[in-house]
């Protein structure tokens, strides 16, 4: 004999009234082809179904890099200093092609991405300038990026996981529109991968330029325990990019990524370490507001000198010796409010925020540090200083009497 069973009255009417809801997913397709012949890229967005987005508005700076625009739907290109070109799709299968200029030149002859006949060293930001995403309600952008590289090159690496040979998945949970941001390299490479923790880390470079791809690896090898122990959240993948002259002789974060010139130290005659700064950037995530650049390059400073330091890379005399050549060179600093910093600014942000650590770790019987306002800072993603002033008083307990300084009025 059969037996029936029943859901409770409760349940059953629960299931009967609340509608089965899910986002529905609609690809979006990112299509690069490299062109060296132009120092160019072609890049191409398709959308699965165009009626899923009522518009995208992208910001394309001053417009000089970006030309050649065509799309299905709607497109309004208004130029200026700041040009914006809005893109309204075609109901169906969609897409907007357009091309972008991928070599950028410094003042000083130098360049911060290039292309060559060989390789190109590039910023996804720049591939896909952001964008205003005006979309339907209840759809989710499912979006890929294909690269179509030139003929005899080799490879092409990105931040992003990669689910075919030139072919990876953008998904970015922090913002609306995935699009593939971050620095990447294309060409005939030589690279050298790890993992370390939960992240998988890549260090590559074009044939011939000079990168110490093991050099980088060993060091981050040797911090990393003091990196995990510090940041609370940890990429799934890093990639490091570099090459020689005539590229920038710098070091600069990405999304998850880092851009570091090949003849650059590892370590400078200071005892920072460009590499760990970068590194420090990409791991903390801290955004400012309200002229309070010193709150993230401070940090960065601070922990590029500290992490080597607690890895044992660092003896005291020469802490201590860092330590007064950062006090001589920012003496003159009067304040630090200011949406981008001097290197002695910076030096002075450090040395305030060495004196707050003291503080905390005094005030607190040595049960917190500076540590916990960088996890706090994290956790607020962007910050002020009247914020950061905020978090530090309920951290100690009581207002800082450090913070309490016309630096930060």
């Amino acid at each position: 004999m059969a037996v029936a069973f029943r859901l409770p009255l409760a349940l059953s009417l629960l299931l009967l009234s609340s509608p089965v809801w899910a986002a529905k997913k609609v690809d979006l397709d990112y299509h690069v082809r490299l062109l060296p012949q132009s120092d160019q890229a072609e890049v191409r967005l398709t959308l699965a179904r165009g009626s899923a987005v009522r518009s995208l508005d992208f910001d394309l700076g001053d417009g000089s890099q970006y030309s050649d625009f065509k799309a299905d739907g709607q497109w309004q290109l208004t130029p200026g200093n700041v040009a914006r070109g809005v893109w309204r799709p075609a109901a169906d299968k969609a897409s907007l092609t357009y091309r972008v200029r991928i070599s950028h030149a410094l003042n000083n002859a130098s360049f911060d991405t290039r292309m060559t006949p060989n390789w190109a060293l590039m910023r996804g930001d720049d591939l896909v300038p952001a964008a205003r995403l005006d979309q339907q309600d209840g759809v989710e952008l499912v979006s890929r990026l294909e690269f179509e590289l030139p003929e005899g090159w080799k490879s092409v690496e990105t931040a992003w996981p990669r689910v075919g040979k030139n072919r990876f998945r953008i998904d970015n949970v922090s913002r609306r529109l995935d699009r593939p941001t971050g620095w990447m390299l294309a060409g005939n490479l030589g690279s050298r991968r790890t993992r370390l923790g939960e992240t998988e880390v890549t260090v590559a470079s074009p044939q011939g330029q000079g990168m110490r791809r093991m050099d980088v690896l060993t060091l981050l090898t040797f911090v990393w325990p003091q990196v995990q122990a510090l940041y609370p959240r940890h990429p799934g993948k890093l990639l490091i990019v570099g090459a020689a002259d005539p590229m920038w002789r710098g070091s600069l974060a990405g999304h998850e990524s880092i851009y570091l010139h090949s003849h650059l130290p590892l370590v400078s005659e200071s005892g920072s370490s460009p590499l760990i700064r970068e590194l420090a950037q990409v791991f903390g995530r801290i955004k400012d507001s309200d002229r309070s650049d010193w709150i993230n390059e401070g940090f960065a400073e601070y922990y590029a000198i500290e992490l080597l330091r607690r890895a044992g890379g660092m003896s005291d005399e020469r802490y201590q010796t860092l330590e007064d050549k950062m006090a001589k060179v920012s003496h003159k600093v009067s304040t630090l409010r200011a949406d981008q910093l001097s290197a002695a600014q910076v030096a002075k942000a450090v040395l305030l925020l060495q004196e707050l650590d003291r503080e905390i770790r005094l005030k607190t019987r040595n049960k917190r540090s500076l540590d916990d306002m960088l996890r706090g800072a994290m956790d607020l993603g962007r910050v002020s200083t009247k914020e950061f002033v905020v978090l530090a008083e309920s951290i100690i307990g009581e207002p800082s009497k450090v913070l309490d300084t016309e630096l930060l009025r």
